[in-house]
Order: structure tokens, then C-alpha cells, then sequence
């Protein structure tokens, strides 16, 4: 700040603040938007294998390349089924959600078993009455690393929100597929877009040059160079959070939106570099083709969610002309 006595630039975003670790990998999903016709899943999950590229044809009306190929970059992901454990009835009583009641599936996994207490098989019927006028449905799924070429051994429990019809229609919904196995082609289609939320790369301690991109200082000025000139006013006599300081780079939450999904499939021969990606290896099964890049190294979970803000009546899987897999990037 130095010589301007009165103002002085905003370093950063205050939309992130605190840029603090995140408490887990796992990402967190705070909203499920609202979706019309009948009940299906809101969100699902996969690992991130890595990163390469793709000739699509393109279909955006407003865009000179209309009709043309384009190169786009794309992100695969490995997408192995998510069982569902339980089902979930939220009640909004105007100081957050409590849960009404909740049933489980009766034949847990071994590797689920230590992570869920108290889980039994509820009352259906009991759940019926209890969640009459529940505010929301939710389903409480499980990853399967062992379908994935992720060499993680415990799977991860979170839930996905049921969207759709109405509250009855949610709850007969979950109980249905309660203890199944579910795709990803069962809750997204090619041409859909999709919110993403994953933890960044982490990248330690840092600078507040590089962690926010303050300038550096002229040779001739006092020490440090490589730090802000001062930590702001007289009065307050306090550092506010504001000021640009040093810290934690990386290993922040984020969430990106309206991601185009390229592609659904179960053919990994179509997206599988020969050896594998970097860091990651082959994905062995499902697979989901992102537009684009999303946050986070090789192997990190990934969660997919209905975008809040695009929504698309009628998806138009887009023209894969064909998909680089001579020169895989480890993403």
C-alpha cells in the first residue's frame, strides 16, 4: 500500500474467505435445486482419472463455429455405480431441516458396516406416515471404490438429494430403489449440464505474492520485498481479515457450474490412453466426459449435481467427433 495514504486495491475475492484447508476431501453439497417431472436423484459422484482432448461438432446457435469442429478440452471421469443405503425425510420447521424418520436397506456392506451406527432396516410403513409433509427426500448412497481404478479401499457415505414430483412421490422413490445399485446414465443424459464440487489442489504454505498476487516490491524499498508494505491503519489497531496475508494455497472447496457432459458410457476402450492417465491409471468401467476442467489432482471424489441456474428441457448429446487418447494429461 506505501504511498497511497487513502486506498488501496482489494487483493482477492472476499467470496472465499477464509482460504482455510477443508476439513475433508470429500466435498460438501448444500443445496438441491428444484427440478420438475418425475422423482429421479439430483447429484452423483465419481473419481477424476484425468484430463485430454476432443473434437466436437459444435451447437451453440449464437456461435460463429456453429455446425465446425472445435477442439475442446475434457475431463474423464471414472463413474462406478453408487449404492444406496437409506432414504432420508427432512422436515423444515423455519430453524433448519430435522430429520422425520429414516429407513436403511437390510444387507449392509462389510466395508459400511463400521462406518454407520445404529443403522437398522426401518418401518416403511412408519416412514409413510411420519414424512407426510417432508420438506425434502433424501437418499444416502455409498461409493464402490472396487468398481473403480481408484486404489482407495473405504468407500464414501453422503447423500444425494431426490427431486421431482411431490413429497410423497420422493419417498416412494428412495424406498424403491433402497439397496440397488444406480448409474450414472440413470440420473444424467449426454447434453445435460451439471454443477461440480471438489477440493483443489493442495499446495501448502505460501506467499502473499503468489497466494494473493500482491505486488512485489521496487529493489530500493525496505524489506521484504516479496510482502505487503503495510497491515493497514493506525485505527483499528488490528489486522482486519481483509488485509492480504500468507497461508494455506490450495486444498479449498470449490464449486463449478454448468459443466457440459459430453459423454455417458460404459466402453472404457473409447476413453482409456494407452498405459493408463497419469497418476490414476485405467478406468476399468462407467465413465463421464466433462467439458472443460474441474478442481482437484487425479484420484479426487467428485460430486455432480442438476445445475441450479441452466437447465435444459430436452438434452442434445453433443457430436463426438473423436477423443485424443495418444497424449493423456494428468489433469
Amino acid at each position: 500500500m506505501g504511498h497511497r495514504r487513502y486506498s488501496a486495491p482489494r487483493r482477492g475475492s472476499l467470496a472465499f474467505r477464509p482460504l482455510g484447508r477443508a476439513k475433508s476431501p470429500v466435498a460438501r453439497t448444500r443445496f438441491w435445486p428444484k427440478v420438475d417431472g418425475p422423482p429421479r436423484l439430483l447429484g452423483f459422484s465419481a473419481y477424476k482419472a484425468g484430463m485430454t482432448h476432443a473434437y466436437l461438432v459444435e451447437t451453440n446457435e449464437f456461435s460463429v463455429l456453429k455446425g465446425k469442429e472445435i477442439f475442446t478440452p475434457v475431463t474423464v471421469l471414472d463413474a462406478p455405480p453408487v449404492l444406496v443405503l437409506g432414504v432420508r425425510a427432512y422436515g423444515d420447521g423455519g430453524n433448519g431441516l430435522t430429520c422425520l424418520g429414516e429407513a436403511w436397506t437390510g444387507s449392509l456392506p462389510d466395508e459400511v458396516k463400521g462406518r454407520i451406527k445404529g443403522a437398522k432396516a426401518g418401518d416403511l410403513e412408519k416412514l409413510r406416515k411420519v414424512a407426510q409433509g417432508a420438506a425434502e427426500v433424501r437418499a444416502v448412497v455409498s461409493t464402490l471404490p472396487a468398481r473403480s481404478g481408484n486404489p482407495r479401499k473405504k468407500p464414501e457415505v453422503f447423500e444425494i438429494g431426490i427431486g421431482g414430483g411431490t413429497p410423497k412421490e420422493r419417498l416412494e422413490y428412495g424406498i424403491q430403489i433402497l439397496g440397488k445399485e444406480i448409474d450414472a446414465s440413470k440420473v444424467f443424459k449426454p447434453g445435460e449440464y451439471v454443477d461440480v464440487f471438489s477440493v483443489s489442489k493442495g499446495k501448502g504454505y505460501a506467499g502473499v505474492i503468489k497466494r494473493r498476487g500482491a505486488k512485489i516490491r521496487d529493489r530500493k524499498s525496505n524489506k521484504p520485498r516479496r510482502g505487503i508494505a503495510t497491515l493497514g491503519a493506525w485505527n483499528p489497531s488490528a489486522v482486519t481479515y481483509t488485509t492480504p496475508r500468507g497461508g494455506q494455497l490450495g486444498y479449498w472447496q470449490r464449486a463449478e457450474r454448468n459443466k457440459l457432459i459430453v459423454a455417458i458410457g460404459n466402453d472404457p476402450s473409447k476413453v482409456n490412453a494407452p498405459g493408463g492417465f497419469i497418476r490414476y491409471g485405467l478406468v476399468p468401467g462407467n465413465y463421464v466426459l466433462l467439458k472443460g476442467s474441474v478442481p482437484g489432482p487425479s484420484k479426487r471424489l467428485v460430486k455432480l449435481r442438476v445445475s441450479a441456474r441452466k437447465r435444459v428441457k430436452e438434452p442434445v448429446p453433443p457430436s463426438v467427433v473423436e477423443v485424443a487418447l495418444a497424449s493423456p494429461q494428468g489433469g
